[in-house]
């Protein structure tokens, strides 16, 4: 879902997923983000990737290192 600023939400786990399967998740997430990117978009399609729990402090995570899932 894409909010009034562009800006899209949406979940890739759960507490109880290990983090290799969060970092599947965050990595399938994003693969299919970019997939759906318009051919007509030009310059940085993603910006800025931010991860957090539900109600606490976000923690900013570069898309553009992030290809491989990893525990690390």
């Amino acid at each position: 879902r894409v909010d009034k600023n562009s800006n899209l939400h949406f979940l890739i786990g759960k507490v109880s997923f290990t983090a290799q399967q969060l970092a599947e998740n965050y990595a399938a997430a994003l693969d299919e983000v970019l997939r759906a990117k318009p051919n007509s978009s030009k310059g940085r399609y993603i910006q800025k990737a931010v991860v957090s729990t539900t109600m606490g402090p976000g923690i900013q995570v570069d898309p553009n290192l992030v290809r491989e899932p990893s525990a690390n």
